[in-house]
């Protein structure tokens, strides 16, 4: 096999690279876009497939444009590409998970809806290493600068800059950093994993630096400051929110919240959307009650499943106000669905972690026989294989909307709505 192939690039697949062939071989390329003729350099094997590097354009598409940074620094796999295109290829590789997985093709589009491009993201997790803060670079320990990808704002890069001047003995013992802050970057907390050996940290004297409300360790004690941000209803609706705009979400940095500032009004929405009316509702994966809370503010009686340590503590601080509308349980999904549910929803909202929902969580939740199911996910592939299941127990998709809650990365959200 040569180190070098002269390829034609096909379409694209979940996780940012490009299919194409060579010899009848599948070859996954990065940094090239469908239709372009490339010449690709040879990375590796994996079983029978080829990974490759696009290092030449040798008939571009219309659609390519200057990478604003290091294609493979913080997931930017799209950067290269016109937004629009970008997205639009999102909404082929979901199309593809259907046709693909599921077993059952689409017949429109997947319309994915559009975010600014620069500073969207409200919390990152970034690596520290000897002194230095950044992301790595795709399937490396190499350091490489998370500013240049423009996922953050500018005065949160600057206000890291700034707790890492302002304590460089304790930047020298931490092996990451989490960023959380709320939609208007008003508040802003740090969270600090110390490396493997290095002595713990005690509470932080001194300045943390500008921009910073609070500092927390991994561990759970607050170092300096504030332990949480808080979200408003009118923040992240700012132009009118759908629930009452005094309701607040309150979260701490461990914990689940959707990331993408500018969209997370919207992908709410769509869920308020896919459960209005309902009377009963029961959230799966319920994180720091994002929907639940929501929900909950339009009078549906809302029950909320969570297991995390960070998150429970936040979503039983959050379904306070609610009273008995609002009720978090603490338990794996799988344990709940075994069951008979606590009261027979209308509707069950879930939004699983990346590697979407156990065969059991589903085989759980399919005996429940819930008219209608709202499933949030971040991974097509695996929206797929669990739609796939539900589509066998009887259920049929009648909405699926897509948010691209992270631009110029091959990530995409989804809202799948299925009725039994």
């Amino acid at each position: 096999m040569p180190s070098f192939l002269e390829l034609t690039i096909e379409r694209p697949v979940a996780g940012g690279r490009m299919l194409a062939r060579h010899e009848g071989q599948i070859v996954f390329v990065q940094g090239a876009i469908p239709g372009e003729r490339v010449r690709a350099r040879i990375e590796r094997r994996q079983k029978q497939v080829l990974f490759a590097e696009a290092v030449e354009v040798l008939a571009a598409s219309a659609d390519r444009r200057e990478a604003h940074c290091d294609i493979a620094c913080g997931g930017s796999a799209y950067a290269h590409i016109d937004y629009a295109r970008q997205r639009a290829l999102k909404g082929e590789v979901i199309a593809d998970a259907f046709a693909r997985i599921a077993k059952q093709p689409l017949t429109t589009a997947v319309e994915v809806l559009a975010s600014p491009e620069s500073g969207y993201r409200m919390r990152a997790r970034v690596h520290v290493v000897q002194g230095r803060w950044g992301f790595f670079r795709e399937g490396t320990h190499v350091m490489c600068d998370a500013a240049s990808t423009r996922q953050l704002r500018d005065d949160t890069t600057q206000s890291i800059d700034a707790f890492a001047a302002a304590q460089p003995q304790v930047l020298a013992h931490l092996s990451a950093i989490t960023i959380s802050e709320n939609v208007d970057a008003s508040t802003r907390v740090l969270q600090l994993e110390a490396r493997e050996g290095a002595p713990t940290i005690g509470k932080l004297g001194g300045d943390i630096g500008t921009g910073i409300d609070g500092v927390t360790s991994i561990d759970g004690p607050v170092l300096a400051g504030a332990a949480w941000v808080e979200e408003s209803a009118r923040a992240i609706w700012p132009e009118g929110a759908p629930i009452d705009p005094n309701v607040t979400w309150r979260r701490r940095p461990a914990s689940f919240f959707q990331g993408n500032r500018f969209l997370i009004g919207a992908l709410v929405s769509e869920v308020l959307r896919a459960t209005d009316g309902a009377r009963k509702i029961i959230d799966l994966y319920a994180g720091g009650g994002l929907f639940s809370v929501a929900i909950a503010a339009r009078g549906a009686n809302v029950v909320s499943v969570e297991m995390d340590g960070s998150s429970t503590r936040d979503l039983a601080d959050n379904a306070k106000p609610f009273g008995e509308f609002l009720v978090p349980l603490v338990a794996p999904v799988e344990a709940i669905v075994r069951q008979r549910p606590p009261f027979t929803p209308d509707i069950v909202v879930m939004d699983p972690p990346r590697i979407g929902a156990s065969p059991e969580a589903i085989a759980g939740l399919i005996t429940w026989a819930v008219p209608r199911i709202v499933y949030v996910s971040c991974d097509p592939p695996t929206l797929a294989r669990d739609c796939a299941k539900l589509f066998a127990a009887g259920y049929t998709l009648t909405s699926l909307q897509g948010f691209d809650l992270f631009p110029n990365t091959a990530h995409v959200e989804c809202v799948a709505v299925l009725e039994r």
